[in-house]
């Protein structure tokens, strides 16, 4: 795993970027002329060492040390730090991870992908590895502030591309932020001209029922200069669909589920949080297929509603249709919803030892929850509501080709 670093240093310094406004700092990724500095700092960090020997732990530090302060922009470390890094992580804890759709991508334009949300870590980190692969740019990253339990992971997200979305926060604030997010994404796609991803809501939808958060797309119309529309279509939004065969959080999902059954007021802790990280990008997923849409732009442009509220719920429309439309279906979303149903409907879809693969995942995975005096009711219940966590992708694609099939008509 050492390899992972192993170049030549004849690295260039990439094309000169405008540097971020004083106003957008505290959330935006580091300019390169900090670069070195923040390496220097980081790989001093105890708590970063211990990660890179959890998630590498045949790694010999020293050396990955040195290499690393060989890097000299963040487009350096993207390509040669966590390009092979991705690869690595791809081959072992996957059976593929592959990307369509690059088509739609209009040349010369940045873009705001929006995607589904299946992993803290991985949803925008295996999004890049396809660009990797296929030599076109990266993307910019929003991550929740919540997850930055440590100065030296803030660090870490700000030398890799990201920029920070400010969660939880006093009312008398919020608004402020909101601005101060949507004006630095304006920015990062109007003048730095760089593509920036963003999950479709704030934490991940359970049951993969994924559905686009008003507030987000009402969050990113606040700035650009023109009104609620024109402010959403200078943003080039370009819904993407994330696709597991597997997730591996999908049992902590559940027991989430059941804690809050039992106790309504339940919330997670962060140590939960830092454990799903570690599990989605340490398990086991099977296929990861990523689909980039179509820009939201051609339609929305001819949307003839002017009230905010109308644009805002059109806008998620669009969004939620363009990224059910492009999930990849598995054997298990067939086998789950069949289950649930009671029905063979999808049958010739799948086979008998398609069945018996996914049900024992299924047990094995439900068996990983360890909460005391789980009854037999409760039981079924997270069975049920993994099995449901399956199905959505499946019924939502179905749901969305039979609108857009009305549409064309």
């Amino acid at each position: 795993m050492t390899d992972i670093l192993k170049h030549d240093n004849k690295n260039t310094i990439a094309a000169e970027l405008p540097e971020v406004p004083e106003e957008f700092r505290d959330i935006a990724p580091y300019d390169d002329h900090v670069f070195h500095e923040k390496i220097d700092s980081l790989v001093r960090e105890s708590g970063f060492e211990h990660a890179v020997r959890y998630v590498m732990p045949d790694v010999d530090y020293p050396a990955f040390v040195e290499n690393l302060r060989t890097v000299r922009s963040q487009d350096d470390f993207q390509k040669k730090v966590m390009g092979p890094f991705l690869e690595l992580l791809a081959a072992t804890t996957t059976k593929g991870v592959s990307l369509d759709g690059i088509e739609n991508i209009v040349p010369d334009r940045a873009n705001t992908f929006i995607t589904n949300h299946r992993d803290i870590v991985l949803d925008a980190s295996f999004l890049n590895l396809g660009m990797i692969r296929k030599d076109l740019p990266i993307t910019q990253v929003a991550i929740g502030n919540n997850l930055l339990i440590y100065d030296w992971i803030t660090d870490l997200v700000k030398i890799n591309k990201s920029f920070i979305v400010k969660r939880d926060i006093r009312p008398a604030h919020a608004l402020a932020a909101a601005k101060q997010l949507s004006g630095y994404m304006h920015w990062a796609v109007d003048v730095r001209r760089q593509s920036i991803w963003i999950a479709q809501r704030e934490g991940r939808a359970k049951d993969s029922n994924d559905r686009t958060q008003e507030s987000l797309v009402k969050m990113m119309s606040l700035e650009g200069g023109g009104d609620t529309k024109g402010n959403l279509l200078a943003l080039n939004i370009t819904p993407v669909s994330i696709s597991y065969e597997y997730d591996p959080n999908d049992y902590l999902k559940i027991r989430e589920f059941l804690l809050k059954r039992r106790d309504p007021d339940f919330k997670k802790s962060q140590r939960d949080d830092l454990f799903s990280m570690e599990t989605g990008i340490l398990g086991q997923k099977g296929r990861i297929h990523f689909n980039i849409g179509v820009s939201i732009n051609e339609e929305l442009a001819l949307f003839e509603g002017t009230a905010r509220n109308e644009v805002i719920r059109h806008a998620c429309t669009l969004i939620d249709r363009e990224i059910h439309c492009g999930y990849y279906l598995f054997p298990g979303n067939y086998i789950a919803a069949d289950e649930l149903d009671g029905s063979n409907e999808y049958a010739a879809k799948y086979t008998d030892e398609d069945v018996r693969v996914f049900n024992e995942y299924i047990e094995s995975q439900l068996s990983k929850i360890d909460e005391p005096d789980i009854t037999a009711d409760e039981r079924e219940f997270m069975r049920r509501m993994m099995l449901t966590m399956y199905a959505n992708p499946l019924r939502n694609h179905f749901d969305a080709r039979e609108c857009r099939r009305e549409k064309q008509k």
